[in-house]
Order: C-alpha cells, then structure tokens, then sequence
C-alpha cells in the first residue's frame, strides 16, 4: 500500500508530483482559497484517495456537490477530455473512474441519516461555552447536571434541561444551601440561549438513538475507508448549530479515542468546510477550545483539515498547528484583500523559484500552491501544483439515486427511528401531576369535614336543643343548659372534627405550661 496520498503534479513551470505523507497526514491541513477556485475539487480528491487507503474520512457538504463522491465518473460527462487530458500532463499514469463508499448524514434526518447526541454527552462544560454562559449561568447549568445525577434524572433532549431548570427555580430555596445560591434572573438567561438553539433546529438533534463513533470509522471488505457526508446546505443557516456539532464531534473523539502516538496512517481525517463559521464572532473561550482539541487530538490518529476561503479566517493559534496546504488564488480587490493576501504568503516555506505572492493571486481554476510535511514533519517548500482530476462524479447525484444509497445502508434500522426513553422531563412531569393531585385530594378532605365542622359550632351556640344524630329535643326540667351543651360535646368529640379540637386543646395546654 502507498504511503503517500497523491495531490497533484506539475509539467512546464509546475512543480513535480505532489504528495501527501500519510504518516503526517493527522498533522492537519488547510484547503484555503477564493470561491469558484477549486477547493471543492481539491477536498473531494483528498476524500478520495484516503479513502483508497483505508483511512475514514468525515466531510461537510455545503453545496451539494461532494454527493457525488458515491457515483463513479463517466466518459459521457463535459469534461472527461479535459480530465485524462490533465492525468497525462501531471503524470497520473493509474487515473480511472470509481466511486468511493459513502454514508450520508443529515443533522434534520431529511437527506442522510439522523446524527444525535444526548444533552448529558455534551456536558455543562461544552455546552456553557458553546451558549456563551457567564460564570455565575456556567455554575447554574453544572448544578442542574448535578442534581439530575444525584436524582437519576437523565437528561436526553432540550426538554429535559429545560425541564431540569424550571425545576430548579422552583425549588431554589431547598436546594440553595447544598450547592449554592440559585438566582431566577440567570435561569431565564439560559433559558433563552436554549431556546436560540431550538429555534435553529438543535432538537433533532438532541436525543437517542446517540451516535456511535464506530459508524463513522467503518472500513468496506475491499479495504477501503468509508466516506462521512454531512448534509450541510441547510444546517448553513444556522451556524450556531454548526458549530455546537461539530465541536462536539471533535471532543467526542478526543475523549473516546485511545493514544496512538504517530501512527503509519491516520484512524480519521475531519474536514471543516466552512470554517469560518466556527470563529466568527466565537467568545475566546471557544476557539481556546478548539486549539486544544486540535493540538491534541493528533495523537489520536485523528487529521483535521479546515476548508474556508482565507487564511486569515483562522486564528493564528490554530493556523500555526496547519502543516499541509493547498491554497488556491486568492483576489486582491481592497486593501483588506491584499493584506490577507500578503498574510497568506508568509505563511509558507519561500521558493526561490517565483513569489508566493504573486503565484497566489495567479494560479487559476484547478491549480494551487501547495505545501506538505516532509521527513521529521519539516515543511515542505512551497510549489505550483496542478489538482488531479475526481474520480468519482463531478457534482451532485441525482435524489433517487441518495435515497437509493441511504435505504441499502444497514445504519437505517439503528438511527432512522427516534427513541424518547423516560427521562428527566417525564419524571418531572409526574412528580408534578402527582403534588397537585396530593394538593386537591387535601383539599376534597377539609371540604368533607365543613359540614360537621359548622353543625358543631352550631351546636353550641344552641341553647333549647341538644343536636346528635338522632335528631333534636327539648330539655326537660331536670336538664340546663350544661348539661346539653356537653352531651353534644362528647357526641360530636367521637368524631375527626373533635379529635382535631382535642389536640388543639392539648397543644394550648402544653405551651401554657
């Protein structure tokens, strides 16, 4: 098997042919450029050949197009002459048509299989900063996951937490002095950042059956890796979304995967498409959590490669931790663009052959300069590279043909279906239903003693009848008043109502005494 993964090559004034290390490979990448420039190519092609070598891989699919990563390319399409055309030019002397094996993914359920996660596996600490929690809101959600685990109260989906919290400002004051002061005003404010991602979509995504890393590092009887597509063009509106799943699935795998130290190929390469929508506007605490998990998460046998059009859309902490490039032009209208431009070049291994520079703002559709780990993971010197050409389809498979691919997948029967296990919002709820059916029989009881209650009062405010249950009389010349007023007494006394006075009348002695 090769080691290397092939990128491109060159021909006059191009480079010689281009490769990427495996071994390497889980040092990150950067797939940066202009759009309409050829980074969905170049991703779709990566996909391809770590495929070919056993390696899974995960992609986001924002447009549509990398569908066809499960169709093999034909001879019929618009540009078969132009791609053996350019096989022959780079030297791309085993270039054929092939499909990869894929499985696609949709966070809505609509276009690929459902991905969910429980709300405990994303835990208080994820899922503060994702929601930007201050620290006072950050200790709150912790005390609700606290308290849900002491009460074995689990929490599986939105509801759950919601329901957890409204709980918890119920019952503030008994709760308080065990694990601190509980303020109302802060539980509203998490509140309202829950119902954001609820509006965007996030309660499909939250629930069972919770995915299962294993599903996404399968590899076919011929050996190679399965490729992850995650149906991306809807969840683009809502980015706050995009970015909690996809934080999230690279923490599940930073916490789940065993170390491999520098492995001859990496267990999983990641693909951030779009990745700015990570880091725009993210609080620092963000991407501080970002950069940890991409700094370590190498040793996982893990390779993240993030895909955006800049790369100045990266902070410089991460960008630094990008030893594989392939940068497509960049343009240079504004002063912006040209000191984005200027950025982008110095951030390469210099050519004494041509300006980074101005090859950058250059290099046309399909062509790129590009930079890879060589021996002891030192950089590459930069060159002009000419992009192979797709194996697989170029574009988008038709619905059938998706539909097709998802109903022959054995992964249908495991996620398809929602489960809603009784958990924290069911519990909840009955212990609720139950406090207010214990409420109304209390107050069913104390109308039943009404009654007897007046008829005793009654009673003693009469002073010509002596009232029992066998109905009223007048007194006679041996009887006063007294002595009907305690007849009535003792009788009405047998009952709950006069054993009730009898301890009232005890408890007044006691506190006399």
């Amino acid at each position: 098997m090769s080691e290397t993964i092939f990128i491109g090559g060159g021909g006059t004034d191009y480079a010689d042919p281009q490769t990427l290390k495996l071994k390497y490979a889980n040092r990150h990448g950067l797939v940066a450029g202009a759009t309409g420039t050829g980074k969905t190519v170049t991703l779709q092609i990566m996909a391809e050949e770590f495929s070919a070598r056993g390696v899974p891989v995960f992609l986001s699919d924002v447009k549509g197009d990398l569908s066809g990563l499960a169709k093999a390319g034909s001879s019929d399409h618009k540009l078969h002459v132009p791609f053996q055309e350019r096989a022959k030019k780079i030297g791309f002397e085993t270039y054929s048509y092939g499909a990869t094996p894929v499985t696609f993914w949709d966070l809505f359920g609509q276009d690929g299989h459902p991905i969910r996660t429980t709300v405990a596996e994303m835990g208080p600490l994820l899922l503060s900063q994702l929601l930007e929690l201050n620290e006072t809101q950050e200790g709150i959600l912790n005390i609700a996951f606290r308290i849900a685990d002491d009460q074995g109260l689990a929490l599986l989906d939105l509801k759950d937490l919601q329901a957890m919290l409204v709980w918890l400002g119920e019952n503030r004051d008994q709760v308080t002095l065990r694990y601190g002061n509980i303020a109302v005003n802060s539980i509203g404010a998490i509140q309202r950042r829950l119902l954001i991602l609820e509006n965007q979509g996030a309660v499909g995504f939250f629930g069972e059956p919770a995915l299962d890393l294993q599903d996404m590092m399968r590899v076919s009887p011929d050996g190679h890796g399965q490729v992850n597509i995650l149906a991306a063009h809807k969840l683009m509106a809502s980015p706050k979304l995009y970015a909690t799943f996809l934080l999230w699935l690279l923490s599940e795998l930073f916490e789940n995967l065993p170390e491999v130290g520098d492995p001859d190929k990496p267990k999983l390469v990641f693909f951030f498409d779009e990745a700015h929508l990570l880091f725009d506007d993210a609080p620092k605490a963000l991407i501080d959590k970002v950069e940890q998990v991409a700094r370590l998460i190498r040793s996982k046998g893990v390779g993240v490669y993030f895909v955006t059009q800049s790369p100045t859309d990266i902070p410089e902490d991460i960008l630094g931790q990008l030893g594989n490039r392939v940068q497509h032009a960049l343009r240079a209208y504004t002063a912006k663009d040209r000191r984005a431009l200027r950025l982008a070049s110095e951030t390469y291994r210099d050519n004494p052959r041509f300006s980074t520079e101005e090859a950058i703002l250059q290099v046309g559709v399909g062509e790129a300069v590009t930079s890879f780990l060589e021996k002891k993971g030192v950089p590459g010197m930069v060159e002009r590279t000419l992009i192979r050409p797709p194996s697989s389809q170029l574009g988008p498979i038709t619905d059938q043909e998706r539909a097709a691919i998802m109903s022959g997948s054995d992964l249908g029967a495991k996620y398809n279906t929602p489960l809603d296990r009784v958990s924290a919002y069911e519990k909840l709820s009955q212990r609720a239903t139950q406090a207010a059916q214990d409420a109304q029989d209390t107050d069913d009881h104390l109308e039943d003693e009404a009654p007897a209650v007046r008829e005793f009062q009654a009673a003693r405010r009469y002073s010509g009848t002596r009232v029992g249950r066998s109905g009223s009389r007048r007194i006679g010349s041996k009887d006063t008043i007294g002595s009907a007023m305690s007849e009535a007494l003792i009788k009405e006394l047998k009952g709950t109502t006069g054993r009730r006075i009898i301890r009232g009348v005890l408890g007044s002695l006691f506190k006399a005494r």
